[in-house]
């Protein structure tokens, strides 16, 4: 469930950067708060889980108290910072493009909903309000170039997204980034392999292609 190494993988000179801070086995800052809108809720897996990648149960039902208070203590502050830093850019430029970063297994775990066995190497996520078209024809043609393949929403799907921005703010672009853990992991162990520095530089230049193609489109 660990991202590894996508704090180095992703880091753009020049691009603000926001990393949470701890594991999403205690907060997950992607969920949504309210569990009737958390599709992985239903899996023991809202922005609190209950169970891990598994299906086994990793900890009761946290109390209401209990769960305020982690909410409070690094879900809250992970949006704010999201939605400073975003607020920032808009002030200064009219538009912004963030990034969401993941990894994924390069074999599905028991959770997920898309067990199929055939992974990409690189996986788009997208909003519907937040992503347009032409920025997923960058991202697609970015990877495509440097000799990547890549899905659209498979084996995940969706994008972070500030909640105070969340489908009100049109001129907030995001796109979720995963890159599979195959191309620079030995997965067994958590230690980068051979390809992590070649990959590293691969990803960069990718992303300041979208980003450079996101910002002459306006």
């Amino acid at each position: 469930m660990t991202d590894w190494f996508t704090d180095e993988l992703f880091d753009l000179p020049g691009a603000t950067r926001i990393v949470f801070p701890i594991s999403r086995l205690v907060v997950d800052p992607e969920r949504f708060l309210d569990d009737s809108l958390e599709t992985m809720a239903g899996r023991g897996m809202g922005v609190i889980y209950t169970r891990t990648s598994g299906g086994n149960i990793l900890r009761a039902q946290p109390s209401t108290e209990l769960r305020m208070a982690f909410i409070n203590r690094y879900y809250d502050p992970h949006h704010n910072a999201l939605a400073i830093a975003v607020g920032r850019v808009l002030d200064i430029h009219s538009t912004c493009l963030l990034i969401d970063c993941h990894s994924f297994p390069a074999r599905p775990l028991p959770y997920e909903f898309d067990q199929s066995p055939e992974r990409a190497d690189i996986c788009l996520g997208t909003d519907g309000f937040h992503t347009p078209p032409r920025l997923i024809t960058a991202a697609v043609d970015a990877f495509q170039q440097l000799g990547f393949t890549v899905s659209i929403n498979r084996p995940f799907s969706g994008t972070l997204l500030p909640l105070k921005h969340y489908q009100q703010e049109s001129r907030v672009f995001s796109l979720m980034v995963e890159v599979n853990r195959g191309l620079y992991l030995d997965e067994a162990t958590g230690e980068r392999n051979e390809n992590y520095s070649a990959l590293q530089s691969k990803i960069q230049a990718a992303m300041t292609a979208i980003a450079t193609a996101c910002s002459t489109s306006h």
